[in-house]
């Protein structure tokens, strides 16, 4: 990086806004490019993780071709990667290359590499900046990280170079309808894994916040086709079309019942929906013939503390107008909560050995004692699952990890 000699921090990247209302994915790779150059700290490139989180796809600008073009970078083994899974600035040894995290709200999209040493446009009239190069380009990084998100719903640039291989269509429809995978406040966070990733077929999740309370909705729909999906996606859309209109837990299980028993009979689904009051950590779930959750605390699954009577699963017109069970507990400060479809614990390796309950939280809980955060021990985990099955799972695996940590 240079020096910081360049133009204020404050006009480029108005600058760069100006300019985003009509731009393209391909024209904010230039934009952010320039704007580098402009405030002195060096050409700037974009790398957008792929869905499996696996790589670092460069944002492409005009010119990339043949040779020149960059490649893809690994999220393991890489100071480009170390940026993302840390979500903390890299530099080389030299100090001529820096990554700095993009980050949606808390939710990793990739990382922004800058190199060389910029300069202004007119570099006679360039004068030193009282802005630091690093802050300049965390500035520069987190705006490029909303023109992308706001880009990434209609332009396919962005969604091809978060992909490595063609999507299934009940893939296509689920991920379609799915929130950030993470999402968080000062009190809680929530992050989600779902494999396999590119031929999933009938888990689904969602969370949410509203009124400083967490939702959390984990779905899995019998089979693994595009009924399933069909099936999953209606549920997910009575889900929250219920808990929009402020209704209960038991009206949403009660709804989505409703909805696959009159819409899609015969389409059985197992599901957990819960809410937790990040205020007081109030925890509240319904669970229609699902695994249990788990409570992690003070780096210790606390055996069966969320387990309960089974209720039936969804589908089957039971809960209509009989609403299922709620139950509740009080967590403590750091808590956490793991919910999880079967396709996790019962993945099985070639030998036929089941991945297992025991393992899932050992995996989660060494991870967050090494200082990981909740996306990056979620990640791990499904590479050790993956790993375990010889990259080919059977069943759909999702998992829900949620977070209280709320302020002293």
């Amino acid at each position: 990086m240079s020096d910081g000699r360049g133009e204020e921090l404050g006009p480029v990247l108005a600058w760069v806004l100006d300019r985003s209302h009509e731009a393209s994915a391909l024209d904010i790779a230039e934009l952010i490019d320039e704007a580098g150059r402009r405030l002195g700290i060096g050409s700037a490139r974009l790398f957008l993780a792929d869905i499996q989180q696996l790589r670092l796809n460069p944002l492409p600008r005009t010119g990339d071709r043949g040779p020149d073009a960059p490649a893809s970078v690994d999220i393991d083994g890489s100071l480009a990667g170390l940026a993302y899974r840390t979500q903390r600035v890299q530099r080389n040894r030299d100090g001529d290359t820096c990554w700095f995290p993009m980050v949606d709200g808390v939710e990793r999209v990739g990382v922004m590499q800058v190199s060389g040493s910029g300069t202004a446009t007119d570099p006679t009239e360039a004068a030193p900046t009282a802005t630091d190069p690093t802050e300049a380009g965390r500035a520069l990084a987190s705006l490029a990280t909303l023109l992308v998100m706001s880009q990434s719903s209609h332009d396919d640039l962005l969604v091809r170079h978060q992909r490595s291989s063609p999507m299934s269509l009940q893939a296509e429809l689920l991920w379609a309808c799915l929130p950030p995978r993470t999402i968080g406040t000062a009190r809680a966070t929530s992050a989600a894994m779902l494999e396999p990733a590119y031929d999933i077929g009938g888990d689904a999740f969602d969370h949410t916040f509203v009124y400083g309370t967490l939702h959390l909705t984990m779905l899995d729909a019998m089979g693994h086709d595009l009924a399933s999906g069909g099936a999953s996606a209606a549920a997910v859309a009575a889900c929250r079309a219920t808990r929009r209109s402020g209704a209960a837990l038991p009206d949403i299980a009660t709804t989505i019942d409703r909805t696959l028993a009159r819409w899609i009979p015969e389409r059985l689904m197992t599901g957990v929906i819960a809410e937790l009051d990040t205020d007081t950590g109030d925890f509240r779930w319904i669970n229609c013939g699902h695994p249990p959750p788990l409570l992690i605390r003070e780096g210790h699954v606390l055996p069966r503390a969320l387990e309960r009577d089974a209720e039936l699963p969804l589908g089957l017109g039971f809960h209509d107008p009989e609403p299922p069970a709620r139950h509740h507990v009080r967590l403590q400060p750091g808590d956490r909560v793991v919910i999880h479809s079967d396709g996790v614990t019962e993945a099985r390796s070639p030998d036929g050995d089941l991945f297992g309950e025991d393992r899932l939280t050992d995996t989660v809980i060494r991870s967050l004692a090494s200082g990981h955060n909740a996306p990056e021990s979620l990640r791990r985990l499904v590479q050790n699952l993956l790993a375990h099955q010889d990259h080919r799972l059977r069943d759909d695996a999702t998992i829900l990890l949620a977070e209280w940590h709320p302020a002293p």
